[in-house]
């Protein structure tokens, strides 16, 4: 509970240095991670804490069990504000939404101005996008974000921002973002129940692009691949603005499943084995290499070769490969992807992928790291991991989106606030170093 002198501090602490905090809250298949961030006097982001708890309550990005996926989501919280030394307390989250549910359509709208003799001004862009927001849509489904890609004022087309402009009619072509409202109100109703408000409900591709993509690629047409624990999410750009999403209901975690089943081992063992050991690419192993697992009480230890570990991993990435073709070629921006495919997520880490991505697709690929966009600072090397792609892409996401202040986000915390003038550069990074990097060396892909 905040006392309002603590409150009163904030206000001013806030505006005489201008520093804002945001929060992203990326709610996975198998891990909840929170990132909060902040500005420095540069205008680029820091990350100031972190924490991460095990998704007990969540299956290919769809709640499964409210009061699991709320214990996780505390948890996650809790540990993100132990983190900071000081006091932080969380209240507004961006959170990230994805799922098999999710879909993407596109949608022409128009809006006629009824004062003539003015300027195109926000008010009236505003108008449209809110028009498109009350589109009636299939039973059970509501619209979820609502992206402008192209505007046209007058039938002039091409305008990428119309205020200013004079103009009577005015139209744009929008990519409208869609999911079940039972999944989105289970999010919003776990995330609440945790103790949290929404301060924006973020596809979580477009969090990821945000992180790992620069405007270059975006402009020369990119496919970024997300490959996440329960799913993996495509966003297609192209002249920079987003064309095409989709969500693929498959992740990480068939691969693990189908290590145990054709290895006859533990799920945790056919874990392990993908992270230390696993390869995308079975010819990139030969057959003399050997890894051995303990067997259950009275049985002995099992041999398994890596070539046989890789052919399971590789036969299953093909699928999923498969799966993100059919999403490129659907979309119709195929032979406009100059930048080619950019993959992320806690899958990414895997050995050889760019290179079965490579001789799958012929697109040139690349692994994306969310650090691009981020202040250099003691803790960027271990931030420099593709499994954090979503969790700092709400964060920046969040920054883009906010305009008002975050005063009720922290509460006595005006030693964090403080870090952008440089008052705990040392300090802060002292303390919260050490336990960063446990918690990057105790995370999973």
């Amino acid at each position: 509970m905040k006392d309002k002198s603590s409150v009163e501090k904030n206000k001013e602490a806030k505006g005489v240095k201008g520093t804002k905090i945001v929060v992203g809250l990326d709610i996975g298949t198998t891990k909840i991670a929170c990132f909060v961030g902040q500005k420095n006097e540069h205008g680029k982001i820091e990350i100031l804490s972190m924490g991460k708890s095990e998704s007990l309550g969540v299956m290919r990005g769809v709640v499964s069990n409210i009061q699991r996926t709320i214990q996780s989501i505390k948890a996650a919280v809790q540990e993100t504000q132990e983190r900071v030394e000081g006091s932080l307390i969380i209240n507004k989250v961006n959170v990230g939404i994805a799922g098999q549910h999710i879909k993407s359509l596109q949608h022409k709208g128009i809006y006629t101005r009824s004062k003539t003799d003015t300027e195109i001004v926000q008010a009236d862009v505003d108008a449209l996008i809110s028009d498109m927001m009350k589109m009636v849509m299939n039973p059970g489904e509501e619209i979820i974000t609502v992206l402008p890609q192209e505007y046209i004022v007058d039938n002039e087309p091409g305008i990428k921002d119309p205020i200013g402009m004079a103009g009577v009619r005015l139209e744009a072509n929008f990519h409208i973002i869609t999911g079940h409202i039972s999944n989105v109100m289970n999010i919003r109703r776990c995330v609440e129940q945790a103790g949290l408000n929404i301060e924006s409900v973020i596809l979580e591709p477009i969090a990821s692009a945000d992180a790992v993509l620069n405007d270059e690629e975006k402009e020369a047409g990119v496919v970024l691949v997300d490959i996440g624990g329960g799913t993996t999410d495509v966003a297609i750009f192209h002249e920079g603005l987003i064309r095409h999403t989709a969500v693929i209901p498959f992740g990480g975690n068939v691969i693990t499943d189908d290590i145990k089943e054709g290895c006859m081992i533990l799920r945790r063992h056919a874990e392990t084995l993908k992270v230390k050991y696993g390869s995308a690419f079975a010819s990139e192993n030969k057959e003399q290499e050997v890894v051995c697992i303990p067997g259950l009480r009275g049985q002995n230890s099992k041999e398994i070769t890596l070539k046989s570990l890789s052919e399971i991993i590789q036969a299953r990435m093909e699928e999923i490969i498969d799966l993100v073709k059919f999403e490129i070629e659907n979309s119709g921006y195929k032979r406009k992807m100059i930048a080619g495919i950019v993959v992320t997520g806690g899958g990414a880490q895997m050995q050889h992928l760019t290179q079965l991505f490579e001789y799958c697709t012929g697109m040139d690929t690349r692994i994306g790291y969310p650090t691009e966009h981020l202040a250099s600072s003691n803790a960027l090397d271990l931030l420099a991991s593709p499994m954090f792609s979503t969790g700092i892409g709400l964060v920046l996401k969040g920054f883009e989106n906010d305009t008002k202040g975050h005063d009720d986000v922290v509460s006595n915390a005006s030693e964090v606030v403080g870090h952008s003038e440089g008052v705990l550069k040392g300090k802060f990074f002292n303390a919260i170093f050490p336990k960063m990097r446990a918690f990057f060396e105790e995370e999973e892909v």
